[in-house]
């Protein structure tokens, strides 16, 4: 919803339709107005962030395939545009892949979407490839710049964010086969989405790898304990490993999160065998790949315990994983700093298990 910055009267929606972020207002002269907008800046992503009581000045930030997210402050009343300065300051163009949008169909025949970064100036073909499932679940990938992908990017490999069942923004019915599909359908969602690049020839289906954090870090999880031998190493950023003490944990603070929980992971209440069955931390003796396990300390949304139990279990297991620790780091990482070191530890973990070149 868009709201008018004075009287917080509804005047205009915002929606994603197909690739394209739409923006309707209600009042010709605001959808004339944004129309200007946008045609200052023809083929990039806009975005409205705010604007003046008076509705004159508008800061958009522009996500441009070439040249990275950007704030802009637009004057209507003299038809100006000025940079305010880039999200990221030493972005330079040669440093940004290009993203493109895929479809494909899942096993079943359901219709999934996403989106795959190459590396710049690579030709798509025979690439190594990083699946990184977005949190969530109920949420989505979006078209545009994304950090964390276009840091793996960078380093030679193709990345792929699928928008499996379950995810935000394609409907009730989308969301809804996602319910029950923890480890099972969702999983495989991704998996398909690597038989489909490998099948085009884009991809080399021997080096492939999984990151995720949230519920992709479950995913990254479930890809080397669950969803077996797709992935030849797997890294997690505060990940779920232990569903029935997730479910348990959530359940002290709000009954409706916990209600949500268990009918997304598809267990009939807090002690479903379910529960235990789709926990990688349950199934360390599967796993035989190497693993990477990133947590915040201060993470409000995934307790820390989930990464200490998937790292006690591995090494009982006797099976190879790295445990990294992040001081004041929340769920979202949020700090500059401990986004470096989490890219930096991804980065070496991925090219030495999997070796872009």
């Amino acid at each position: 919803m868009i709201r008018d910055p004075a009287t917080r009267r509804l005047i205009g929606l915002n929606a994603l339709v197909g690739e394209d972020d739409r923006y309707t207002f209600f009042d010709p002269a605001d959808q004339k107005a944004w129309a200007s907008v946008l045609a200052a800046f023809k083929g990039n992503r806009v975005r409205l962030e705010s604007w003046s009581q008076d509705r004159t000045q508008i800061v958009v930030l522009v996500d441009s395939p070439t040249q990275g997210p950007a704030y802009a402050l637009v004057n209507l009343a003299t038809k100006q545009a000025n940079w305010l300065g880039g999200r990221y300051q030493l972005l330079m163009e040669k440093d940004i892949s290009p993203v493109k949008a895929i479809r494909f169909k899942a096993k079943d025949g359901l219709e999934l979407s996403g989106y795959l970064t190459v590396p710049n100036g690579a030709v798509a073909r025979n690439l190594p490839l990083v699946v990184f499932p977005h949190g969530g679940p109920a949420a989505r990938d979006l078209p545009g710049f994304d950090w964390w992908a276009q840091a793996m990017a960078n380093r030679g490999y193709a990345v792929l964010q699928v928008n499996f069942r379950g995810s935000d923004g394609f409907g009730r019915s989308f969301l809804n086969a996602g319910f029950g599909e923890w480890g099972r359908k969702m999983q495989t969602d991704l998996s398909d989405g690597v038989r489909h690049l490998a099948a085009d020839g884009v991809i080399d289906p021997k080096r492939v790898c999984i990151v995720g954090a949230s519920y992709g870090g479950y995913a990254a999880l479930a890809g080397a304990a669950i969803d077996t031998g797709v992935y030849r190493c797997a890294a997690s950023y505060g990940g779920v490993s232990d569903l029935k003490r997730m479910v348990a944990w959530s359940k002290e603070r709000s009954q409706a999160s916990f209600r949500y929980w268990i009918r997304f992971m598809g267990a009939d209440d807090g002690k479903d065998q379910a529960l235990t069955d789709l926990s990688p931390a349950a199934r360390g003796d599967k796993v035989n790949i190497p693993i990477l396990l990133i947590h915040g300390r201060d993470d409000s949304v995934v307790p820390l315990e989930q990464s200490r139990l998937m790292a006690d279990a591995l090494k009982k297991a006797g099976k190879p994983v790295e445990f990294v620790e992040l001081k004041g780091e929340d769920h979202w990482l949020s700090r500059g700093e401990t986004r470096i070191q989490t890219l930096s530890a991804v980065i070496a973990f991925l090219e030495k298990h999997n070796p872009p070149n």
